[in-house]
Parts: structure tokens; sequence; C-alpha cells
């Protein structure tokens, strides 16, 4: 019997890989002896952070076949309870790799292995139900699937069965080591734009999307493009929720003394995906957003240190 989506509530769409940590902080590669392996990836570690947060989530993804394959698909229905029935496997591309060294904690630096292409970019519509993408209470996509083929038209057959449902969320996501130039994701972004619900992205991010720096600008540019909400995330200064009937607020951070910035972005989106399914208004979303990326900010690794729901309630009191 084919899925109407309700088995699930939450679909994420896109990059996966095997994340290898760096464990002797604030040194170069040259300087690294050991790293520790998790799975990882923005599509990826949403699900694994709403999963966490006691939802039923899967990601549609593929992976090579190979030993890290076996080892993703494993992880990620037995360690971290993600529906893995949509990832599919390339039967000769091999399963990404992430090197991340914390030289800088705040900004660790990424190492990709995904040549000659990435599995992940090789996703068709025909790999998923239809009645899936039109009817999960979340569809959430980053950027980096619009940067190759066939990802790219496969996000669009997915925006096209979705019809822009509550709450279609696209996450800006800027990885400009997938991209030839910012134009070019510009461009591909404003033709996704106008068929998404909710979109999320710092400033870079932003001004890649709609050419506007400022939280506010940006916000406005996104809502102008018919969006029913958008998050800019200001760093050190929280983040700045605005929705289109009205609603206006900057949304305080917590504090912390952060050992990796790694996943922070990816647990705001998961605690945020766990208050768009439990009712909360947006920004009620953020405050368990901010909350669940300080946590991952104070630790070293993101899809095995995504909190669970009493660490988010703990920290925001």
């Amino acid at each position: 019997m084919t899925d109407d989506g309700r088995s699930l509530d939450l679909l994420t769409v896109g990059r996966i890989s095997v994340d290898l940590y760096a464990e002797q902080l604030g040194v170069s590669m040259r300087d690294v002896r050991s790293f520790r392996k998790s799975v990882g990836g923005t599509a990826t570690n949403v699900a694994v952070a709403t999963a966490r947060l006691g939802h039923r989530a899967a990601v549609f993804t593929r992976v090579g076949d190979d030993p890290m394959g076996d080892y993703v698909r494993w992880a990620l229905s037995e360690t971290f309870g993600v529906d893995t029935r949509y990832v599919g496997t390339h039967p000769t591309l091999r399963t990404p790799l992430a090197f991340a060294t914390m030289e800088d904690p705040a900004e660790p630096s990424l190492l990709f292995y995904r040549e000659p292409q990435a599995p992940d970019m090789t996703i068709e519509a025909a790999e998923v139900e239809r009645d899936v993408v039109a009817n999960v209470p979340i569809l959430w996509f980053p950027t980096s699937c619009l940067s190759a083929e066939p990802s790219r038209s496969t996000i669009h057959q997915l925006l096209a069965w979705r019809e822009r449902r509550t709450h279609t969320v696209l996450d800006l996501d800027w990885r400009p080591q997938f991209w030839a130039s910012p134009a070019d994701a510009t461009r591909e972004l404003d033709a996704v734009l106008p068929h998404v619900t909710l979109a999320i992205g710092n400033r870079d991010e932003c001004e890649v999307a709609v050419g506007e720096r400022d939280p506010e600008r940006a916000a406005d540019a996104l809502l102008a493009r018919g969006l029913s909400a958008a998050i800019v995330k200001m760093g050190g200064d929280g983040v700045l929720v605005a929705t289109a009937d009205g609603v206006r607020e900057q949304i305080a951070p917590y504090p912390v003394e952060v050992v990796c910035g790694l996943g922070a972005g990816d647990a705001f989106g998961g605690a945020l995906c766990h208050g768009l399914l439990s009712g909360w208004d947006l920004p009620t979303c953020a405050r368990a957003g901010n909350a669940a990326g300080a946590i991952v900010a104070s630790r070293l690794m993101c899809a095995d240190d995504m909190p669970y729901p009493g660490e988010i309630d703990a920290l925001r009191g």
C-alpha cells in the first residue's frame, strides 16, 4: 500500500555524508591526530534533530553502494530513529565525506569529498511517493539541492506536487563550494521562492537569495515573494522572525561557550520543526530553536549531540 504522507511528520531532502570531526581543537588539519565519525549533511541533521524531539522524520537522499553508505543507513535507523525508506543507493558513486577541523570553533573549516558527484545530487522524483510529498506536514530542503542536476529538477517536481502547502520550508544554507558563483545560486533560488512558505537563512544567505544583508530588508524581500514567514539568523544578535500577517520580533540568543559551531543551525531547524508540529507560534518556535542551537554549539558533534526535549526546556528555564 502506498503512503499518503500521514505516517511521517517531516520529510527532508538533500545532502548526506559521513562527517569526521577532529578531536583536537584549535589546530589545523596537519596537526589533527584523530577524528570522530558520524552522519551529517543539512537535510540529514534536521531530520535527526526532529526525530530526537519525538517526531517521525525521514530523509530523501542517496548514498553510495559502499561500507560508508551501509553505516549511514544503519546509523540513521538504529541510532537516530530516522526513517530510511527514501535513502536510495547509487551503484557507482561513493558516499560523501566531510572533514571538520576547529581552528576557530565558531567557524570550523569543512573539507568536502563529493567528487565526481555526490549520490545525494542524483535523486529522482520517482523514488518518493507523490502523496507523501503533497501531504507530509513539513517538507524541508536546502539550497544545495539546486546546485546540480538531476536533484534540481527533482526539487521542482516535488514543489509542483506540494502546491505550496504549509509548511514548505527552504533552508537557504549557502555552500559556495557547490556553486560556480553566487549569481547561479540567486537564479535558482529566484525560481523556487514562489513555491515555499517559509525561508530560513543568515545574513550572507539572504544576500545570495534576495540581495539584502540587513535583516529587516531581507525579511521584507522574502515576504514580498509571497512567503508566509521568514527567519533571518543574526549570529550573536539572535534571529529575526517576520510573518506575512504582521508578526515581527527579534528573538535573543542563549550565550554559551562555543566548542563547534557546526550543526547549530540544523539543531535550530529541528526545534523549529518540533514547534511547528506542536502548533506553537513562530516566535516560540524560534526561542526553542535558539536554545537547541546553543546546546549543539557547546558540543563537538552534530547529529550525535542534537538535544532532547528536556535539555531544551532546561536551558529555556
